[in-house]
């Protein structure tokens, strides 16, 4: 995401990572890597819970997902991985986030419950 940052934001998104680390550990990261995103340490895994990501400490601990929520708070797609490698290219997020602004004019309802309603980039 890092290397296509400035995409996301010329497609009206905001990238924000959230990962199970300290904020100490967190701010650190972000400050040697000069990370252009938002970080969010959740160690308690509280919004991983949230947004239904997996914890699985035999896999490493979390599995990657990403989730891509409108402004007006709903999910309109989301990826779970199955391993630590298993994220979704830019492009095909990029792509996903260019139909969502196409579309951008129509209504919407509440939000999908869970795993439910939403597709998988």
């Amino acid at each position: 995401m890092r290397q296509d940052y400035e995409q996301f934001r010329a497609s009206g998104a905001e990238v924000i990572t959230i990962g199970p680390d300290t904020p100490e550990r967190f701010r650190r990261y972000w400050a040697e890597h000069r990370l252009p995103f938002l970080g969010l340490a959740d160690p308690a895994h509280r919004v991983a819970r949230l947004y239904g990501q997996e914890v699985k400490l035999l896999k490493l601990g979390r599995l990657p997902a990403v989730v891509v929520v409108d402004r007006q708070g709903i999910i309109r797609a989301v990826h779970y991985g199955d391993s630590m490698r298993d994220i979704p290219p830019n492009e095909t997020v990029l792509t996903m986030l260019a139909a969502l602004g196409a579309g951008a004019g129509q209504s919407t309802t509440g939000a999908p419950s869970e795993r439910e309603g939403v597709e998988e980039c």
